[in-house]
């Protein structure tokens, strides 16, 4: 008889269970992946929508002269030139940093007013279909900016209507996966599940990257196309393969189970707001099923018997795997929501934390292109390693606040290490491409780490507090209350970096410093409690008493 090959070994060692949990971890990583691989192109293709001109300016004033010294009139070759479209319309104008700011602050600013309602709409409906609707439509939206090119369309309007409209829909993505992945694990090691999880993010920002990096200076469309028709196919996917609770499992393992038969009397409304019963046995251990009025109906081997009340007439239902199945939990309410203890500091803290990343995510290719005098593609390529340390700054930040059981302390910590590295990039970024790759990886770690971990460990601690008494369903209004209002940072941090780099780029960096220093202060009093508190646990299940 033939050895079993390890490999098989490992692969039956795990249970049906454990298979789901993959399942979703992995497919909850692709999807959220395909979000950011579409938001990404915008920030790669903005040094493609206005060029440097100047080459072209140059030529046409050098064609002028030699004209006039020859006698003859230069305008046809002035006009043929001047009219040449190095940029495109309408962002070749003088303000179009402020112009690609507004377009970045639409969609940002829709983001954000979204998220507030995302989340209270997200508990009222099904995960799998409010998600697959929302990915279909921004793949839709994703691909209208790029059909721009295509279509020779130059009005600013329609690209600001694209990005409003895709900035609302995007707004499905985060709570629900959110809400998945933190049904299926417990608070066991969450930080590093979570943080390990969370590198969606900066995957997402690198394969856009690479993906629109490959179009732009040849089709800046396709930038767009491509990403729009990847997150409309893993939309597909969603709808296919998506289960948002261990408890949907019950639902399918009944429904296909052998048929059998349960009359129950109409009257039956239930007891303490659970509809079913059912009582659970060791799989293939005969059972016999019984009245409660102590009279045998059948002598048959059942898992599970359905409980009724004594005046209920019951016939032996097929073997099911459920304990119990209680009635929906109500939703929670936006105040009461706020009321959770932590809530309005993280998401005030996240607010600014958000604002620092995301004038990275939007920015950083055109600073590179500036500084570095480099091409729309290398730049893009380069701005990659930013979203490589935030990989590393998210998981350390999980292990971290795992090990310690504090949240609060974790980020903080990586806020103020954050400063003073944000003003070395600074500076170092003109000292050639060794350095700047180096600050790079510092910067996306310690940038990053903070807003990973309370985007996602952080808002699951707090959306299972204990004062929720395990309605698990308040985990969506209470993730999109804290990302909403770190939305509000990420529409702020782009558009105030589009205004002041009009004045330099060092301009920019002390107002991503000062953001930092907000941050760490909005923690100081959840720093001071897991300090001074005996138990090392994370922030959310310890009791905050109001000052």
């Amino acid at each position: 008889m033939a050895t079993v090959p390890p490999g098989i070994r490992l692969l039956v060692s795990f249970d049906r269970d454990q298979w789901y949990r993959a399942l979703t971890f992995i497919l909850t990583f692709l999807l959220y992946t395909s979000f950011h691989l579409s938001r990404k192109p915008i920030s790669i293709v903005k040094s493609e929508l206005h060029k440097n001109c100047s080459s072209v300016s140059d030529l046409a004033t050098i064609g002028a002269s030699s004209g006039a010294g020859s006698g003859q009139q230069p305008s046809l070759l002035t006009a043929h030139l001047t009219d040449m479209d190095c940029s495109w319309k309408p962002f070749d104008k003088r303000n179009y940093k402020q112009l690609l700011g507004a377009m970045d602050y639409s969609f940002l600013c829709a983001y954000a007013v979204g998220m507030y309602l995302s989340g209270i709409i997200g508990e009222r409906l099904p995960i799998r279909l409010y998600l697959t609707v929302g990915m279909l439509t921004s793949g839709l939206f994703t691909c209208l900016f790029g059909l721009g090119y295509v279509y020779n369309i130059h009005s600013l309007g329609f690209y600001i209507f694209v990005q409003v409209a895709n900035g609302l829909v995007q707004t499905t993505g985060w709570p629900s996966v959110v809400t998945c992945i933190s049904n299926w694990f417990g608070k066991g090691r969450r930080g590093l599940i979570m943080g390990l999880w969370n590198s969606h993010t900066s995957v997402g920002n690198i394969l856009g990257s690479l993906i629109a990096g490959y179009w732009v200076s040849s089709n800046w469309g396709l930038s767009f196309i491509v990403p729009g028709l990847i997150i409309a196919a893993m939309g597909v996917v969603c709808f296919l393969f998506l289960i948002e609770h261990p408890n949907d499992l019950k639902t399918i393992h009944a429904q296909s189970s052998s048929p059998g038969k349960c009359v129950q009397d109409k009257s039956w409304n239930g007891v303490n707001g659970h509809t079913e019963m059912y009582l659970q046995y060791k799989e293939g251990k005969a059972q016999e099923c019984y009245y409660y009025n102590g009279s045998v109906q059948n002598r048959k081997s059942y898992d599970t018997e359905l409980l009724l009340p004594r005046d209920s007439v019951c016939v032996p239902v097929q073997p099911v795997v459920v304990v119990k199945r209680e009635s929906e939990p109500s939703p929670i309410s936006f105040m009461g929501a706020l009321r959770i203890p932590g809530v309005i500091e993280f998401s005030l803290c996240l607010l600014f934390a958000k604002l620092v990343s995301y004038t990275f995510l939007f920015w950083l290719p055109l600073y590179i292109t500036k500084a570095a005098h480099l091409d729309a593609k290398k730049a893009g390529d380069l701005s990659t390693l930013f979203d490589v340390g935030g990989i590393v700054g998210g998981i350390l930040a999980g292990v971290i606040s795992d090990k310690l059981g504090k949240r609060a302390t974790t980020c903080a910590i990586m806020l103020l290490l954050a400063a003073p590295t944000l003003y070395g990039f600074s500076m170092i970024s003109e000292f050639g491409l060794g350095p700047t790759i180096g600050m790079l990886l510092v910067c996306g770690g310690l940038v990053n780490g903070p807003y990973s971990l309370i985007t996602t460990a952080v808002s699951a601690d707090l959306g299972t507090h204990k004062s929720l008494k395990g309605n698990a369903r308040a985990l969506s209004t209470v993730t999109a209350i804290i990302d909403g209002t770190g939305s509000v940072g990420a529409a702020l941090g782009p558009l105030l970096a589009g205004l002041l780099s009009a004045g330099g780029w060092d301009q920019v960096f002390y107002m991503l410093m000062t953001a930092d220093f907000l941050a760490l202060l909005l923690l100081l009093r959840l720093v001071t409690k897991e300090l001074t508190s005996s138990k090392s646990r994370p922030i959310s299940a310890v009791e905050l008493k109001e000052h």
